[in-house]
């Protein structure tokens, strides 16, 4: 910190006159409106020269403080060095400090109107911080050289509902770790050439990363935010990012950043408190302080806040090329009474416990996003039935693209965990989804949630022996990518890991040397490559169309089946004649386009001649092998096994159907052909219909 560096004698830091300035007027305006999307381009430190002169300009928002001046190492952190000057009744501080250059280590300090308030905070705006446990902020630039315009150019099509989406979500600080190098975590750079290979590899499109933005406390995994504009430099420069981004968008794979509005650490160099007043947080504890994570929560009702936050989301979509932001807690957000009991909260003005102010944020912020780029995506971790979190705004929804479909986890988890005898009284736990399965746009998350603080990992909580738990982990991944929703898998699970995730320690490579693990991680790059390859798997994934139950109610077996739908020809497609620039036209309404309609729009320019073959999906969910378990099907001909998580290449009994199965006229299940298949213990196979069939009614 900077209270404990050696100072040197300080020197006379004249502030600039006002005339340098990278705040018009406007910009002044619309900040304090709460309606600035742009402010890393005003605030912060920037080096610059003007009039001839090099140095750096610096502006930060402290309304209620008597006196700003930047200190660093380039006066010798003296609190008198370069004092900054009020910029109107804006709030702002700001000035430029001559000779200072990229690199200068900086805070801000702060002297409030309350006498005896004195405090060194770390620039909100900054571009780099110093690696923890240092606080201070650094000058920086974001200059960098992106390779991945043949990327930027398309990523739509690959960021849209109808693409396949299974993303891998990951801790950078511990997805592998150098052991030569007492397990040290990889930089940025590293990572980008080992990531980028092994996600391609293993099929996944792209790559979720919990929060990067620089967090004080290691164990936080990020959570923790005080850097909102700086990526943690435990890794590495901003360029160095920049360039894991770039790599990986090279190969083709999207990048998802974790992002934090809904509460920031209460650590001194951080926004609490931060000239003096409750700027960034709400005065009242009740309002501003949360009990599950003791930290701060953003005043959103206040404009500047506002508009601190929408540029911070931007920022990291245009500075960085990110390809989505996940917006973490966002059910703490919406909640006034979240995790408070009777009298611990304040109702809103109309006596309810929705948070008016954080829900006009969200939607503002998608439509903000949305606007801005309409080929990117915003999923929310929202794990409350509250109703259109992934519909537009202008219907009265919060705008987001997706939402994680935490119900359909928890189920599931609960019915895997259970010993196969006792599955049959609890096959609701498999069939509830239906009730809601495509009232938002869904992914189907495995998350590291689920794999920590005692939760044990999905490996471990799979009932019976060493290859049952193996084939019951393998069958809830065919499970997953047969239901409709986009895919999510944290990092090891894939390896069968089988220890709970700790941020101090790599995922367990040593894993793919085990015959069972290594089957585990094989079948996962398969159900990747399948759920691509296949339209009728991802096309819809977020339509009801595109699902349809063969049977659900065979609990005595434990056995569900079902069928996925490609979609219709364009010519046959409801709305086929919306126009290519659907999203973007309704993100300037106030809104965006509904995954209907993005998808009709996608498909519209680029038509089949007819649909893609339906897939039917049979999960077994004892170890009892039924053979000759006969299953409905809506046409005749050769329906393909296109994978079994049985088959011996991943470590199952090698049980099926030889590749494929011919229809008999035999009617079941309302449908007029059937096969009679063998379905394999603990299993879920996938069969694709002949080519050129069209399901009854589809």
């Amino acid at each position: 910190m900077s209270e404990t560096r050696r100072r040197r004698t300080p020197r006379a830091d004249a502030p600039a006159s006002p005339a340098i300035s990278l705040l018009s007027d406007d910009d002044l305006y619309l900040f304090n409106e709460g309606s600035h999307v742009g402010l890393a381009q005003h605030l912060g430190a920037h080096p610059l020269t003007a009039g001839g002169v090099g140095g750096t300009y610096f502006a930060v928002w402290a309304p209620n403080a008597a006196a700003v001046s930047v200190v660093g190492d380039f006066n010798g952190w003296a609190g008198d060095g370069a004092a900054l000057r009020p910029r109107g009744r804006s709030g702002i501080w700001e000035g430029f400090v001559p000779g200072v250059g990229a690199g200068a280590l900086y805070k801000y300090r702060i002297t409030g109107r309350h006498r005896g308030y004195t405090v060194e905070k770390a620039d909100p705006f900054a571009f780099r911080a110093e690696a923890p446990p240092r606080t201070g902020s650094v000058v920086w630039d974001l200059d960098y050289d992106w390779g991945d315009g043949g990327w930027m150019a398309s990523r739509g099509a690959a960021n849209s509902l109808a693409a396949p989406i299974a993303i891998y979500e990951l801790h950078a600080g511990s997805w592998r770790r150098q052991m030569a190098e007492g397990m040290r975590s990889l930089g940025y750079r590293e990572l980008a050439v080992e990531l980028a290979d092994y996600v391609a590899s293993m099929g996944f499109t792209h790559v979720e990363f919990l929060p990067l933005m620089e967090h004080p406390f290691f164990g936080s995994w990020g959570y923790q935010t005080t850097g909102y504009f700086a990526p943690t430099s435990r890794y590495g420069t901003p360029q160095d990012l920049m360039y894991l981004i770039d790599r990986l968008h090279q190969r083709g794979i999207g990048v998802i950043l974790d992002w934090v509005p809904s509460h920031f650490p209460t650590d001194e160099h951080g926004l609490g408190y931060f000239d003096g007043t409750h700027l960034y947080e709400h005065a009242d504890r009740r309002q501003g302080f949360h009990p599950d994570w003791k930290s701060f929560i953003f005043n959103y009702g206040r404009p500047e806040v506002r508009s601190f936050l929408l540029s911070n989301a931007l920022f990291w979509l245009d500075a960085y090329h990110a390809d989505g932001l996940r917006v973490d807690a966002v059910a703490s957000m919406l909640y006034l009474d979240y995790s408070r009991k009777a009298g611990e909260w304040v109702p809103n003005r109309h006596g309810g416990r929705e948070n008016l102010d954080a829900i006009a944020f969200l939607r503002r912020l998608n439509e903000e996003v949305y606007r801005a780029r309409p080929d990117v995506q915003t999923y929310a971790e929202e794990s409350t039935a509250w109703p259109m979190v992934s519909r537009p705004t202008y219907v009265g929804g919060l705008g987001f693209g997706a939402k994680w479909d935490m119900g359909w986890m928890h189920d599931t988890l609960r019915y895997m965990s259970r010993e196969p005898v006792h599955r049959r009284f609890h096959q609701n736990e498999l069939t509830f989804r239906s009730l809601y399965a495509f009232n938002e746009n869904f992914v189907l998350p495995l998350s590291h949630d689920e794999v920590v603080h005692g939760k044990r990992s999905l490996l471990d909580k799979m009932p019976g022996d060493a290859w049952q738990k193996h084939a019951n982990l393998r069958l809830l991944f065919g499970y997953m990518y047969g239901q409709a929703g986009k895919k999510l898998l944290f990092m090891g699970d894939e390896l069968a890991q089988d220890t709970e995730w700790h941020h101090d320690e790599s995922v367990a490579w040593h894993l793919r040397d085990m015959p069972l693990a290594r089957g585990v991680q094989v079948c996962v790059r398969d159900l990747n490559r399948l759920y691509a390859s296949l339209p009728a798997l991802h096309e819809l994934d977020c339509d009801a169309a595109g699902f349809e139950w063969v049977d659900a109610s065979d609990a005595e077996h434990s056995i569900i089946s079902f069928l996925r739908h490609a979609r219709a020809p364009a010519a046959q497609a409801s709305g086929a004649t919306i126009g290519d620039d659907t999203a973007a036209s309704a993100a300037r309404a106030g809104g965006r386009a509904t995954a209907g309609e993005r998808d009709a729009s996608a498909h519209a320019a680029s038509p089949r001649a007819r649909r893609a073959p339906d897939v039917l999906v049979v999960c077994n969910f004892t170890p009892v092998p039924r053979h000759g378990y006969r299953v409905g099907v809506p046409a005749a001909g050769i329906w393909r096994e296109r994978l079994n998580t049985d088959a011996e290449e991943y470590g199952g009994s090698g049980q099926g159907n030889f590749g494929g199965i011919e229809a008999q006229p035999a009617p079941a299940h309302g449908r007029p052909y059937s096969l009679a298949l063998t379905v394999p213990p603990l299993a879920a196979i996938f069969l694709e219909a002949p080519p050129g069939t069209v399901a009854a009614g589809g």
